[in-house]
């Protein structure tokens, strides 16, 4: 007979590594209408996107492609220079997921729902940030990408800590497409 301290212990256990053992979370596919309010808009900014920068002259600051058989957008913020971000986008179900990869070297994973949207317009939250190194270090909690036309996008991030928006912390980008 096993004690009635051990047996409680091994059911613990078991219930512990049934959680763990239950492999992914299946999530249903997007429909045609959430794919074209989150997916086509994104995929579609395909190409280099220059800045206007503080002297008046265009500087490259995304270069964006298709990857994975077209089911990942790639972006790259200002390639080449020290502060060179990455931003990997994809369709996590009937959301739209971005990782990004931060030069502060923290993870934020951002979520949009075609619910959150409006024509032009996808709103991004953070739903999660790996690396983080003290509960107070800061991450991008959010970020708007707002889609003009075919060749204007502007993208408004925000700075969080601890919770909170930081005051100043926001980032505008007007970019146009590089013809």
């Amino acid at each position: 007979m096993i004690p009635k301290p051990c047996v409680a212990s091994l059911v613990l256990a078991v219930l512990v590594l049934a959680g763990c053992s239950s492999g992914p979370t299946v999530v249903p596919a997007a429909t045609a209408e959430q794919k074209k309010a989150l997916w086509e808009p994104v995929a579609a900014l395909a190409g280099e996107w220059v800045a206007t920068d503080e002297k008046g002259e265009k500087q490259l600051a995304l270069r964006i492609h298709l990857t994975s058989n077209k089911t990942i957008v790639h972006e790259v913020m200002f390639p080449g220079t020290e502060h060179e971000m990455t931003n990997v986008y994809c369709m996590d179900g009937p959301d739209l997921v971005m990782t990004h990869y931060c030069a502060a070297g923290n993870q934020p994973r951002l979520r949009a729902t075609a619910a959150g949207t409006s024509a032009g317009e996808i709103n991004f939250e953070c739903d999660a940030v790996t690396n983080m190194r003290a509960k107070d270090e800061g991450y991008m909690g959010s970020m708007k990408l707002v889609i003009k036309d075919a060749d204007h996008i502007e993208q408004w991030w925000a700075h969080v800590k601890e919770g909170k928006d930081v005051e100043g912390g926001e980032v505008r980008l007007t970019l146009e497409r590089k013809k």
